[in-house]
């Protein structure tokens, strides 16, 4: 499969917004890890619809004037990951999870790690959003964009955010 991409500009970085022809496959950072989400080829294509909506929409996010998406969406990963990829988008604007809580959630309590990993693998960034996902301790966490996107990301929704004390042995 081919995939169509654009980029745009963002207050979190260049993104790269990735579509199949059913939906919104990827959002990428400017300086991603190419093994976190691997696509095939992909052809920029600045007139596509599914792309131009998801622009749309992130921009109206981060102009603080949208708070639920409606882009189509198409996750590409194993049924678990797509499990947890579905438990974010039931996350309200605004409200925080712990990776335990969605582990209990999706009905694999004892599997917070793995959700914790599928949540790093979550390919479509900001509108799946990972970055409402926090530590038990109520502290940030790994994000694909890193932890200052992610509390920017917080903020946008207003919510208070702090980076995770470490944890002494």
């Amino acid at each position: 499969m081919t995939y169509l991409f654009r980029k745009m500009f963002s207050p979190v970085g260049e993104l790269t917004l990735v579509a199949s022809d059913t939906g919104l496959t990827a959002i990428l950072w400017e300086n991603d890890d190419p093994d976190r989400v691997r696509l095939g080829a992909m052809i920029e294509d600045g007139n596509d619809a599914i792309l131009a909506a998801a622009e749309q929409q992130l921009r109206a996010y981060f102009a603080g004037t949208l708070t639920t998406f409606t882009v189509p969406l198409d996750f590409q990963g194993t049924d678990f990951q797509k499990s947890v990829w579905a438990a974010l988008l039931t996350i309200p604007f605004g409200e925080t999870r712990s990776y335990g809580e969605i582990a209990r959630q999706i009905g694999r309590p004892s599997a917070s790690r793995a959700v914790g990993a599928a949540n790093g693998r979550n390919p479509i960034s900001i509108i799946a959003p990972c970055h409402r996902v926090i530590g038990s301790n109520g502290g940030l966490t790994g994000f694909a964009g890193g932890l200052e996107a992610k509390a920017f990301l917080l903020g946008i929704e207003g919510h208070e955010a702090r980076v995770a004390e470490p944890m002494l042995v």
